[in-house]
């Protein structure tokens, strides 16, 4: 078998992965181990107002069933909670816990960490530079 070819999108999801690596292993380390699971992926999408839980099924990419069985898991564990839309009676809005904002708060300081040790690789002029590139793809 050839080798992969080495371009661009392999370097980013590489180090995408890396940075998703390191993440989850210290969020299960702090005893978050439901975010070393795929139904962990779905906390990325929430933030601290919520959203409508058929809008968590549009950003995530998943199905209605996946969505709703790992919402299901993190209610059960605590870490989120459904209310009803107030502007419609068949939706359901997803809002973190208590429980799930300390998970919260605790991965944001685990960002800022690795961050912190990416800095300190990179140096601050470089990984600067880098935040600045990514951002101009992003927005573009």
């Amino acid at each position: 078998m050839s080798e992969l070819p080495d371009h661009i999108g392999w370097t980013l999801w590489r180090a995408s992965q890396v940075w998703r690596t390191e993440f989850t292993q210290a969020m299960v380390a702090e005893g978050h181990d439901w975010f070393g699971q795929a139904r962990g992926n779905l906390m990325v999408h929430i933030g601290p107002k919520g959203l409508r839980q058929g809008d968590l099924v549009d950003r995530s990419r998943l199905t209605k069933q996946a969505v709703q069985q790992f919402i299901d898991e993190l209610v059960a564990d605590g870490i989120l909670m459904r209310v009803p839309d107030p502007t419609d009676a068949r939706a359901r809005w997803v809002r973190l816990t208590a429980l799930g904002e300390a998970a919260m708060r605790d991965a944001d300081r685990i960002k800022a960490e690795i961050e912190g040790r990416w800095r300190k690789k990179l140096g601050s002029t470089a990984f600067d530079k880098l935040d600045a590139l990514l951002r101009q793809i992003i927005e573009n």
